[in-house]
């Protein structure tokens, strides 16, 4: 099979160099700007760069488009009409409702589409890692053929039936998680603090929460802005979980200790099932990851955000426990530590009374609160440039940790997931 990438960004790359190390025949090309430095980078693996995507698409057997999920449309119109008879057309986006959509209307009848999602960032390589593949219009071996492909770079390959069904669960563990995260990114930088220097976020929760943010932030805006925007799943789901945030909040103000009670109980109660698989989180490595020098004593925090995500999933009806098959290290995290919270009697109750009548760290939930409201707007009106544009800023804020945050968020996923 002779694999053919249009577009060699991060993940583009990623994929062409894994391919190319397990044997297969690998060309590409991306913008011409870029061609010394890719060749210089890929040549030495046997990875041929062509001059455009019309080269690529006459050649190969399977083309797949590795472009930015805004900028699809446009290229797909460009080279799809010049897809070799019979080829494998997959995109490397996120969200596969637009996906379809484009490679439906521009591409030719006798074109086979099996497309694909790797549920990691460029950070990981693909051993190991968890891939969905997804069957839309195909004949022949050609599915098993994708399935040997990634099969022969070792990925964990799990079959989807469709991309409606892929669209939904990532709203989950992609859009909404994304967005738990980055509103507090937006909740510290509004309030003109690093979390690693202040009590509150001290503890092993707040480890991991501090570490996620960092990792989002540390990759490029267009990538989620596609996940939360183009996703139609996902504007419903960030959009109770705003509700969800709100409501808690206001019982918290309203210090409506009856009523926060037996919301976040009957949460619990769906979400953590007995029947449910455990992650289980270890609190000691937990414990480990920090970026803090002294931060102090620490001191008891709300985890609204966590109380939140548990609340929304009760409202949905949604299980995340299933949606581990679609994980992604992120939500895997989120759902690791909302279970641990949950699950520790103790801790949940200091959760509850902090949130009720701990004063001291009101502004900072009324920060996360306001954060929550600007994501899901931004998401609601489907603003993309929006999106771009609060996720740098943030990005900015965080920008001398990102690397670090980075590094040491990789650590404590391995750590975790062992």
């Amino acid at each position: 099979m002779h694999i053919g990438f249009i577009g060699l960004g991060d993940m583009g790359r990623l994929y062409a160099k894994a391919f190319a190390r397990a044997g297969y025949a690998v060309c590409g090309c991306d913008l011409p700007a870029n061609r010394a430095r890719l060749e210089e980078e890929l040549q030495p693996l046997g990875i041929k760069l062509m001059d455009d995507g019309k080269d690529v698409s006459r050649v190969s057997d399977l083309i797949i488009y590795s472009v930015e999920a805004d900028k699809l449309e446009q290229v797909v119109a460009l080279y799809g009409p010049s897809t070799k008879y019979g080829a494998i057309v997959a995109g490397q986006t996120s969200v596969k409702h637009p996906e379809i959509a484009v490679f439906e209307k521009y591409l030719p009848a006798d074109a086979q589409i099996i497309t694909f999602h790797a549920m990691h960032g460029p950070g990981f390589q693909p051993k190991g890692q968890k891939l969905i593949l997804i069957p839309h219009r195909h004949s022949g071996d050609s599915y098993q053929q994708m399935f040997d492909l990634f099969t022969a770079v070792e990925t964990d390959v799990v079959e989807i039936a469709d991309y409606h069904e892929h669209d939904k669960i990532v709203a989950d563990t992609q859009a909404v998680t994304h967005v738990g995260f980055e509103s507090m990114g937006t909740a510290w930088k509004s309030a003109g603090f690093f979390p690693w220097e202040n009590a509150s976020y001290a503890g092993g929760i707040d480890n991991v929460k501090i570490l996620t943010t960092l990792r989002i932030f540390s990759y490029k805006a267009h990538v989620y802005a596609g996940l939360a925007i183009l996703n139609p799943y996902a504007r419903q789901q960030v959009k109770q979980y705003a509700n969800s945030e709100s409501e808690l909040f206001k019982l918290m103000i309203k210090e409506e200790e009856a009523g926060f009670r037996e919301r976040l109980y009957r949460a619990r109660d769906f979400v953590f099932h007995e029947s449910r698989k455990p992650i289980m989180f270890n609190d000691k490595v937990m414990q480990e990851f920090s970026l803090a020098q002294d931060a102090g004593h620490q001191k008891p925090n709300s985890h609204l955000s966590i109380l939140s995500m548990v609340d929304a999933w009760y409202h949905l009806g949604v299980n995340p426990y299933d949606n581990l098959i679609c994980q992604t290290p992120p939500f895997r995290l989120r759902l690791g530590i909302a279970e641990y919270l949950f699950k520790n009697e103790e801790l949940l109750e200091e959760s509850i009374q902090t949130a009720l009548y701990d004063k001291t760290i009101r502004g900072d939930d009324l920060e996360f609160h306001s954060a929550v409201r600007e994501w899901s707007a931004i998401i609601g009106y489907g603003d993309m440039e929006g999106y771009k544009k609060h996720f740098n800023e943030v990005q900015a804020f965080f920008k001398g940790r990102l690397e670090e945050g980075n590094k040491q968020s990789a650590e404590l996923i391995r750590r975790l997931m062992e």
